[in-house]
Parts: C-alpha cells; sequence; structure tokens
C-alpha cells in the first residue's frame, strides 16, 4: 500500500472540501454544499478504515505507520518535518474524527438547510476536521501545534458563526481569547522540552525520557515542561480554571457542539498528554495535580449541571464534567482508561447533542427544558436514541459508558498515583451525572406536557435521524472492545483495548495484585449510587414536580449561588479583566496619547518650523544670496586672520 498517497487524501479531502465551499460561501444551496462536505469527511473515514486495518495487520510491536512529506524547519539545532504517523493511540483519534465527524456532516445538511450561510458552515466544519487531523497525526509538537492553532480559529468561527448577534459574537470571542491563553503555556512547554531534549519529536522525547529517573522538583525542567503542556490542555479540553469558554461556545449551532465539544476538540488536550504519557510518568508532581484538577473540574462541572435549564448548557456542563474524568485518569497513570473514555464518550455525547438539537429543531429553536415534557411520543426515533445515550453517561451496566467511568473510577482508587480521595470525588461527580441527565430526560422527554400551543412537534427527518441511529448502537456496543479483566473473566471476553495500547502506552508500577472481589465491591458502590440518584431525580421532576421547588426553597442561597456557576466568570472580570481593561486604558492614555503622540508632535513641530526657517533664505533673490556669500567670505577670513 502506497502510505503516503493514502496518507495525503486522508488529510486533503476535508481541505479540498473547505476550499470548494469556500469559494462558493455566498451560495444557499444547502444541499450541494452539505454533499460536498459530507463526501471529503466521508473519503477521510474510508482513508482512516485503510490505514488502521493495515495498521493491524502489522506486528503489534512494530504498529507503526510514518510518513514524511518534506522538511519544514532546519534551523540550527531545530530540525521539524512536515510528519505524519498512525499508531494505536492516533488510529483511535483518527476514526472517531472522521466517523463521528462524517455522521454530523449528514446531520447538518438537514438542520442548516434553510440557513443563510450554509456553504460558508460547511467549509469551517472542512477546515475543522483537516486541523484537528493534523493535530492528532502530527508526528512532532510543532505539526501538532499547527492543528492545535487551527482547531482554535475554527472554534472561533463556528462558535460566532451566528455573528449578527452580539451575544453569540462575544462567546466566539471568549473561546477564542482563553484559548489563547493555554496555547501562550503550550508554547512555553514545547521551549522547555527542546532545550532539554533537542527535539520536538513524540518518538523521541518519549525514548529519551525511559532512561530519566522521575523528578522530583517542582522546578525541574520536565515538571515545569509538562505543567506548561498541561495548562495548555486545560485551556483546549476545558478544565479548571480555564474551562469557562466551553459551556458559553453552546452559542453556535448544535451540530458544531456535537462536533467541537464532544468528539473532537475538546479531547485533544487529552490526547496530547496520551501521546507523551512517558514524559508525564517522569514527572510526578505534575501528574498529581493533573488528578486533582481533573477530579476538581468533574464533581464542579457536574454541581452546576444540577442547576441549569438550556438543554445545550446542561449538556456542556456534562462534557466539562466528563473531561474531568479522563484527565483523573491520566493522573493516576491510567492513560488507556483515559482513551477508553474519550471513545465511549463522543459516541453518545455527540449523540445527545445532536439529539437536543432535533429538540430544537423540532421546538422551533425552544431550548428551555421547563417549556418542554412528554416529547417522546411526538420523537419516538429522538427519544428512543437519547434513551440510549442516557442509559451511557449514567453508567448502567453493559452500555459503552459503564465500561469506560468505572475503569477510570478503579485505577483512581488501585492506582498508585491514585488516592481513595479521588475515587470518592469520581463518585460524587458520576452520582451527580446520573441525577441531572435524569432530570433532563425527564423533563424533556417524559411527564406532563408543558409545550406551547403554537408549538407542534415532530420527528426530524431521515439526514438527521440516522446518524442518531448510528451513534445509538455505538453508545450500546462501543464499550465491549475495552471489558475490565473482572468482568471478562468471567464471560470470556478480553480486553482488546488494553492489548491495542500496550505497545505505545508505560504500564505505572504494579501496586499489587488487583481484588477482584474489591473491584466488585466498588463497582457496585458506583453503580448503586448512580441508580438511587436517577430514581430520585425520575421521582422529583416525574412523580412529584413540586418537590425541586420545595428542595431550592430550604437552599436558596446554595442554589443561586451553584445556578449562577459559582460567579466565577463575576470574579475573573472584576479580579483579572476588568483591572486588565482599565490598566491597559490608562497605559494607552498617559503613554500612547499623552507621551508618545505629543513627542510625536512636538518633534514634527520643530522640525516644520525649523523647515520654514531655513525656506526664508531660498526666497530667489539674487541681491540677498550676494549677502550671503559675502558674509561667508567676511566670517571664513576673520577665521583664518584668527588662527
Amino acid at each position: 500500500m502506497n502510505h503516503q498517497l493514502v496518507m495525503g487524501i486522508l488529510l486533503l479531502a476535508p481541505l479540498v472540501g473547505f476550499l470548494i465551499n469556500g469559494f462558493r460561501y455566498k451560495k444557499h444551496s444547502g444541499n450541494l454544499a452539505g454533499g460536498i462536505a459530507s463526501g471529503a469527511a466521508i473519503i477521510s473515514f474510508l482513508c482512516s478504515l485503510i490505514m488502521v486495518v493495515d495498521l493491524a495487520s502489522m506486528p503489534p510491536e512494530n504498529r507503526k505507520i510514518f510518513v514524511s512529506f518534506f522538511e519544514w524547519i532546519a534551523v540550527a539545532n531545530l530540525k521539524v518535518d512536515m510528519a505524519f504517523t498512525i499508531d494505536q493511540i492516533s488510529a483511535i483519534m483518527i476514526l472517531v474524527i472522521t466517523g463521528v465527524g462524517s455522521l454530523i456532516h449528514i446531520f447538518s445538511i438537514s438542520y442548516m438547510h434553510n440557513d443563510q450561510g450554509v456553504a460558508k458552515y460547511f467549509s469551517y466544519l472542512n477546515l475543522f476536521l483537516f486541523n484537528m487531523l493534523l493535530l492528532v497525526l502530527g508526528d512532532n509538537l510543532l505539526v501538532m501545534f499547527v492543528g492545535w492553532e487551527g482547531v482554535g480559529l475554527c472554534s472561533y468561527l463556528l462558535i460566532g458563526f451566528w455573528f449578527t448577534d452580539k451575544e453569540k459574537a462575544a462567546a466566539g470571542m471568549k473561546a477564542f481569547i482563553t484559548n489563547r491563553i493555554g496555547d501562550a503555556a503550550f508554547i512555553l512547554g514545547m521551549f522547555i522540552l527542546f532545550s532539554t531534549f533537542n527535539t520536538l519529536s513524540f518518538s523521541e522525547i518519549n525514548t529519551a525520557v525511559l532512561t530519566m529517573s522521575p523528578e522530583n522538583s517542582w522546578l525541574g525542567p520536565l515538571t515545569l515542561g509538562t505543567l506548561f503542556l498541561f495548562i495548555g490542555a486545560t485551556g483546549k479540553s476545558a478544565q479548571i480554571p480555564l474551562y469557562v469558554w466551553l459551556p458559553d461556545a453552546m452559542a453556535g449551532p448544535t451540530p458544531v457542539s456535537a462536533l467541537i465539544h464532544a468528539a473532537t476538540m475538546v479531547t485533544a488536550g487529552v490526547y496530547m498528554i496520551v501521546r507523551l504519557n512517558p514524559l508525564f510518568l517522569a514527572a510526578p508532581d505534575t501528574m498529581m495535580v493533573i488528578a486533582i484538577i481533573g477530579a476538581a473540574t468533574a464533581v464542579m462541572a457536574a454541581t452546576i449541571g444540577l442547576t441549569q435549564w438550556d438543554i445545550k448548557k446542561i449538556l456542556a456542563y456534562s462534557t466539562v464534567s466528563q473531561l474531568g474524568f479522563m484527565f483523573l485518569a491520566c493522573g493516576v497513570g491510567a492513560f488507556g482508561a483515559a482513551m477508553f473514555h474519550l471513545m465511549t464518550h463522543a459516541f453518545f455525547k455527540a449523540l445527545m447533542f445532536l439529539g437536543s438539537g432535533s429538540v430544537i429543531h423540532s421546538m422551533h429553536e425552544e431550548q428551555d427544558i421547563r417549556k418542554m415534557g412528554g416529547l417522546r411520543k411526538y420523537m419516538p426515533i429522538t427519544h428512543a436514541t437519547f434513551l440510549m445515550g442516557w442509559f451511557a453517561i449514567i453508567g448502567t451496566p453493559l452500555f459503552s459508558g459503564f465500561f469506560s467511568k468505572d475503569e477510570i473510577l478503579w485505577m483512581s482508587f488501585h492506582s498508585p498515583l491514585g488516592h481513595k480521595a479521588l475515587w470518592v470525588m469520581g463518585a460524587i461527580a458520576a452520582t451527580l451525572t446520573a441525577f441531572y441527565m435524569t432530570r433532563l430526560m425527564s423533563l424533556t422527554f417524559w411527564g406532563k406536557s408543558r409545550i406551547d400551543k403554537s408549538i407542534h412537534p415532530h420527528e426530524s427527518p431521515a439526514l438527521m435521524t440516522v446518524p442518531l441511529i448510528v451513534l445509538a448502537i455505538l453508545s450500546v456496543i462501543g464499550g465491549w472492545i475495552g471489558v475490565p479483566h473482572v468482568i471478562g473473566h468471567q464471560i470470556g471476553v478480553p480486553n482488546f483495548l488494553e492489548h491495542w495500547f500496550g505497545p505505545v502506552i508505560k504500564e505505572i508500577p504494579k501496586l499489587g495484585a488487583s481484588v477482584a472481589s474489591q473491584e466488585w465491591i466498588l463497582m457496585g458502590i458506583s453503580v448503586g449510587l448512580a441508580l438511587v440518584s436517577a430514581t430520585i431525580a425520575y421521582h422529583f421532576y416525574v412523580r412529584a414536580p413540586e418537590k425541586p421547588k420545595q428542595v431550592v426553597e430550604r437552599i436558596k442561597g446554595i442554589h443561586n449561588f451553584i445556578y449562577n456557576k459559582y460567579y466565577v466568570d463575576e470574579f475573573y472580570f472584576s479580579a483579572v479583566i476588568d483591572p486588565l481593561v482599565k490598566t491597559s486604558k490608562n497605559i494607552w492614555f498617559y503613554i500612547d496619547v499623552n507621551f508618545i503622540d505629543k513627542t510625536t508632535h512636538v518633534v514634527s513641530d520643530l522640525v516644520r518650523s525649523g523647515g520654514l526657517l531655513i525656506r526664508t533664505f531660498q526666497n530667489g533673490n539674487i541681491q540677498q544670496y550676494t549677502m550671503y556669500v559675502t558674509v561667508g567670505i567676511v566670517i571664513a577670513l576673520t577665521i583664518i586672520l584668527m588662527r
């Protein structure tokens, strides 16, 4: 197989789609624009399948497809090729990106059909897909960073797609600026790693670090480098303290939320850490920070999700919480579990975002779940598929989310890098997830209808429901490729993912023999808590809908504090943004206006006045010129005689 050709098509197909629709950006034919963009995404998906199948046929220890197109930079010691790699980690990513991405493109054909900027929308989607592929396929940090910045640009364009609305434009700007903060840290991390290893190649860094002892200093190059990279990851993957952009990013079209905020861009930080897993394991202090931030983010975002009424905002905070689970897994060294949850989350969260899009489409753009209810009878396919996503995200046994979530919880308890407190935080986040997702299901699809009489809900067209069905199937069966050993031994199903990732993920030191009974007990506790939490939510919002109001009245202060998202945005404005803006205005006024501008004006006035003075000597009067010559001769003779 010509790997270079297939890799080129895989990368360039969405770029070509972007260019075609980009030149047609004023056209209003949604079907044609969607067909071009979807075709480009499907071509990339087929190329991904071809490459992954070829990769799987290789011996496990040599599973790697490397393609270098040209030498990009060669300056002194810095040598960077435009090179791309497919191995066990990036193989999972490209299948998720192109596969789920293709389904979202197809869904968008119907969802965005009547939008005036439909060709521009699809060109942005294809450009995003191209940059995401650059990010995950890049063989070195610099190529990854090109894709990293590219998806940041595309998220700005897509979140603020309806930019004539000031709120939506502001949401796009907020995402862009917040990500730039993380990106600045990412660059610093690259500088430190290059000065340490003299290379930016992933494989060379990972190989070199294997010969080094774990670093025990907060100021060591490995710890500082990985901490800066992690700050970059908190920007892209919406973790504390840079998570604030993602909920506001729901201002973009709903398929954008499914593509960017469920399946692809927000997982970039997790992928980067897994890609450099030997490096991060050599910095245990950084690992501890990652685990704590991940667990805290999972709990914090879950509590906010309890109080929101916008269907997309609830799913947004759910995404932040689930990303926290992935970082918790990375922090305790369970990199395979992090990738596993990344994959299953892409299935069920993309399903739920697209399902919410189907609901919003049916409800004539209404997003407040208090104005819904009883949609099950009007939208049977959307309800059935959304139900599968709900089963998966709350961790119902045998569904995809159950396997990946409980693997993370078990590793946070059992891993030598874990801690019982981390397991408790993860269990709390999982319990809250079951509550607010059941609340969402109850208020949207179950119970009594609260729909305005002017709205007539209906099932969405096939172009929207077929992607929902495919994602629902994946949400049900997707977890079976990573069945935990404690279950797999009982039913004779191997853990395929563990064998797949084995050669490329460094194993952490074992704590001791895994106690099967202990794992069963912890699994039973987490499932039991989720079941009780879901049952209470169903009772509150279907059986006794007056109960939530009574509870809120009793804890009104706490509820308002959480409903207002802990006032984090307000704190950022008062402590950082407003002082920065005020300082910038003062610098502008006193330095730019009063010093630089005035200095420029004074100097220019002096030069102008001097020019006017000199010009008086050049008036064309011959007698005056004769006088100047005479005076000059007298002065010259005087000087000579005085000497």
